[in-house]
């Protein structure tokens, strides 16, 4: 086990070392999620609106992000990279948790960027609750981002396949989550596929806690979510790590 996390150390420190060398990058990353800030939000009603669509902004930011690192991943086997960590003595599991840890660092950054941004428009910030569901959306970054890579694997020498069903499921879970639009006036049908959706339920507490209401059900909701998603995306990961050649 101290093997193991000191391996996993290591592939941490190394996928994190591009991100503090090219900050850009995270910013980057954040134009659509603020396009999608500055053209939605003025169209909902009320004046707590950004109360309501921020934390799915910041949910949204992650799913983005996260589901794009296999990417990183496939163009490390085009190079052969991938190759040459194969057959170091780092155990094959570190291989995929570091990288897949890696994930909740930009997640933060671009947390932080977006409430920044948010606070001089009139957004609330409870520091607490907001803590508290980075702690949650931590452990989903960490199941997407393994689920991310689990992929580009299945992807070998066909990166049409990845980016295919990465494209595919992106935007339905975010609609289905009710990120942009509220989904309890949609038709039962509708409300049937994001009850479905464990996404549905990391927003539901995000905006919990960043309203400050951390004893909420739907924060205890969002923690079962997330951590059912980060330990099925480490499970299904680290075994497609421990077969790949």
């Amino acid at each position: 086990m101290t093997s193991l996390v000191a391996d996993t150390r290591v592939v941490f420190s190394r996928e994190l070392r591009p991100v503090i060398r090219d900050p850009f990058s995270v910013i980057f990353s954040m134009v659509q999620p603020l396009f999608f800030l500055g053209l939605f939000a003025p169209l909902l009603p009320g004046d707590s609106s950004l109360q309501w669509f921020v934390p799915g902004i910041i949910v949204m930011s992650c799913l983005f992000g996260s589901s794009m690192t296999g990417s990183n991943l496939l163009f490390e086997m085009q190079t052969g990279s991938h190759e040459r960590m194969l057959v170091t003595p780092l155990r094959r599991p570190a291989l995929l948790i570091g990288r897949a840890l890696k994930e909740i660092v930009p997640m933060l950054a671009q947390a932080a960027l977006i409430v920044a941004v948010c606070v001089p428009f009139g957004f609330e910030l409870h520091l607490g609750g907001a803590l508290l569901g980075l702690v949650i959306l931590a452990g989903f970054c960490i199941g997407l981002g393994a689920l991310s890579y689990t992929l580009a694997l299945s992807s070998k020498n066909r990166d049409w396949m990845f980016w295919t069903v990465q494209q595919t499921l992106l935007f339905p879970l975010l609609l289905l989550a009710g990120v942009l639009l509220p989904i309890e006036n949609g038709p039962g049908w509708l409300q049937a596929l994001s009850k479905a959706n464990p996404m549905t339920y990391v927003v539901n507490a995000e905006r919990a806690l960043f309203n400050g209401d951390v004893w909420a059900r739907s924060t205890a909701e969002g923690l079962v979510a997330a951590a059912a998603v980060g330990l099925l995306g480490l499970v299904v990961g680290v075994r497609a790590m421990k077969r790949s050649d």
